[in-house]
Formats: C-alpha cells, sequence, structure tokens
C-alpha cells in the first residue's frame, strides 16, 4: 500500500514540477533578456481572471484542447502516436458546418446533433484510416497521419472554396446550429464560450469510465503495455489498434464540430493545420493520459495562450514568451525521467537518514 501510495505521488508530483520548472525557465529567460518575470506572469494572470470575458475565452480554449488532449491519450495508451489530431479536428470541423449549412431548418436539438454526429463519425473515419493501414499492413501510424494531416488541409480548403462558398469563408450557420447559449454568452461579457465546455466535462467522465471501467478499455491499455502478451491472452491486438485509433478520431471530431459551431460558427480557408491540435498533443502529455489532469491542463494552457495577449501592453514582453513557457513545461514532461530519478534519489537519501537514526 506504502509503495502504492509513493507511485501516485510520483505520478502527480511529475507535471507539477514540470509546471513549475517551465515557470521557473521562463522567468530566467525573461531576466536574461531585460524584462521583468514577476510584472509578465502578474500581466497574463490578472488579465484572465479579473476579466469575464478573457476567463470565458480561456474555458473556450480549454474545451477545445480536452477533446484534442483525450483524443491523442487514448491512442498513446493503446501504444500509438496519433499526430493527426489537427487533421482529423479538421475534418470534424468541415464537416459539421456543412450538415448545419446544408439542413438549416431542422429543430435545434435534432441538427446540433446530427451536425456533432457528423463531426464525430469524420473524425473516426480519418483515424481509422491510419488505424487499419497500422493493424493489416504494419505501416506507420505517425507517417500515415502526418500524411492525412495535410490531405484534411487540402481538401478542406478546396471544399470551402467550391463547394461550401465561392470565396474563402463560408456563411454562418443558423441559430438552430449554434452551440452558444445566451446565459452563458452574457455571464462571460460576450465571449465564445458555449455549450461544448460541458460536453467536454461529460466526455471527461466517460472517458475515465470507458478506460477503467470496461472490458474494451482494459484490452486498449494491455494491448498498448504488451501486445504480444495480449494477444497470448486472447486479446485481438488488430480490433484494438483500430478501435484505439478510432476513437481517437471521433474524439477529435468532436472537437473540432464544436470549435466550428461554438467558437466561430462557420469554417474558413486555413493557411495552416489548426495548433489546437498539436496543442493537444503537449495537454495529453502534461496530463500523463489521466482525464482529469488533461482537462485541468487544459485549462493551463487555455489561460497561457489567451494571457500571452497581455504580455506586450502591460510588461513590455514579446507574447512568445508564453509559447516558450508552454514548451519549456512539455519538455520537463518529456524529461520525466529525469525528474523521477531526482526524486527517487531523494527518498532514498530520506529513507537512509531515517533508517541510520
Amino acid at each position: 500500500m506504502l509503495t502504492q501510495n509513493n507511485n501516485r505521488l510520483n505520478n502527480l508530483m511529475v507535471p507539477i514540477l514540470s509546471i513549475i520548472l517551465g515557470i521557473i525557465f521562463g522567468a530566467l529567460l525573461m531576466l536574461l533578456f531585460g524584462y521583468n518575470p514577476l510584472t509578465a506572469y502578474q500581466a497574463m494572470l490578472e488579465g484572465v481572471f479579473t476579466s469575464p470575458y478573457f476567463f470565458g475565452e480561456a474555458l473556450r480554449q480549454a474545451t477545445i484542447l480536452t477533446f484534442t488532449g483525450l483524443g491523442f491519450a487514448i491512442a498513446f495508451q493503446a501504444g500509438f502516436f496519433n499526430i493527426g489530431i489537427a487533421g482529423q479536428l479538421l475534418v470534424g470541423w468541415v464537416s459539421a458546418i456543412w450538415v448545419a449549412l446544408t439542413l438549416p431548418d431542422l429543430p435545434r436539438i435534432v441538427l446540433v446533433t446530427l451536425s456533432l454526429l457528423v463531426g464525430i463519425v469524420a473524425g473516426a473515419i480519418w483515424a481509422g484510416i491510419a488505424g487499419a493501414l497500422r493493424a493489416y499492413f504494419g505501416t506507420s501510424e505517425v507517417v500515415v497521419t502526418i500524411m492525412l494531416n495535410y490531405t484534411a488541409l487540402h481538401v478542406t480548403n478546396y471544399l470551402i472554396r467550391n463547394v461550401l462558398s465561392t470565396g474563402n469563408t463560408t456563411e454562418r450557420v443558423g441559430e438552430n446550429a449554434s452551440l452558444r447559449i445566451d446565459w452563458l454568452t452574457n455571464l462571460t461579457a460576450g465571449s465564445r464560450l458555449n455549450v461544448g465546455f460541458f460536453i467536454a466535462i461529460i466526455v471527461v467522465a466517460l472517458y475515465w469510465v470507458f478506460m477503467t471501467q470496461t472490458t474494451a478499455g482494459f484490452e486498449v491499455r494491455a494491448v498498448g503495455l504488451n501486445p504480444h502478451a495480449s494477444s497470448y491472452a486472447g486479446m485481438s491486438a488488430a480490433k484494438n489498434i483500430i478501435l484505439s485509433m478510432v476513437l481517437s478520431g471521433a474524439l477529435a471530431g468532436l472537437g473540432g464540430a464544436i470549435h466550428g459551431l461554438g467558437t466561430f460558427g462557420n469554417i474558413f480557408t486555413q493557411s495552416g493545420l489548426p495548433h489546437v491540435g498539436f496543442n493537444g498533443i503537449a495537454v495529453a502529455l502534461l496530463g500523463l493520459g489521466n482525464p482529469v489532469g488533461i482537462f485541468f491542463s487544459s485549462i493551463l494552457f487555455g489561460v497561457l495562450d489567451v494571457g500571452a495577449g497581455f504580455l506586450p501592453n502591460r510588461a513590455g514582453v514579446p507574447d512568445e514568451m508564453a509559447s516558450i513557457v508552454i514548451a519549456a513545461i512539455i519538455f520537463f514532461v518529456g524529461a520525466n525521467y529525469l525528474i523521477r530519478l531526482i526524486m527517487g534519489k531523494l527518498q532514498s537519501n530520506k529513507q537512509a537518514t531515517e533508517g541510520g537514526e
């Protein structure tokens, strides 16, 4: 029991120390270039937490990152690196908008549900391509999902310019397809926070139930830990590879649908892949695959991303510094072996001291 508690404490301390070390690294870098880190961090926190609008925007950003983070995490639990989250988000986004613009007169509950489901299915199919190729032909999911990212980008831009509109931006979806609700908009002083935030909380709970309380979730984790032992135990590696990738894409597609119906209300040509897709990977790594950890990591990233806009005016610091802090946090998460090694030595020294006494 004591060893189990120590392992849980170590798992909790890794992301916490990563965040602290990332913030310290950012502060040292600011000092090196002549900026005041206390003023910078104060500007970010005050800018977000003293304004209902910007706090709502931070939660809105966290909403999408929760979906992309969970999407990456479920594939990662199965032992796969789904770097195609951004592309899967994009196909979910364009599919949901397409349905919403095609069937604008459906009742709101029907149209919203249908649009979200189409976004989920589109993302699932897009990721399922990589899963099937990996399961049956052994192709690298990293290479395939990278290629599918750019396929999704250019197909989406083509559809926007030639099918959904004649320009670079589609029309806005009608009220029946919008995820925004008046009381939430008024509560956050006009921010784009929408019902997707509550959907994200529900999905976090469902993710936990699936991964810890169901046979399918156990098999996904088992295949990730040891595919050969799982096959020997009668589990189908191919089935679980495809299942994990399909669920990964479904979560990313749902995030894209909510991004379109809740944040923007339309879709426009993209000059590059949406950064929320790649940031979702960082969120999942910081949250160590735990759905609750991913949710709170998403909020942290949302605060840093929105708070970065206050750095130039209030602190005279380039807003890129916030990106450097995020990068440093992810670096230290990636270097968790070093953090665990240091923590292990500290615990060993403590036990040796207590034993000597």
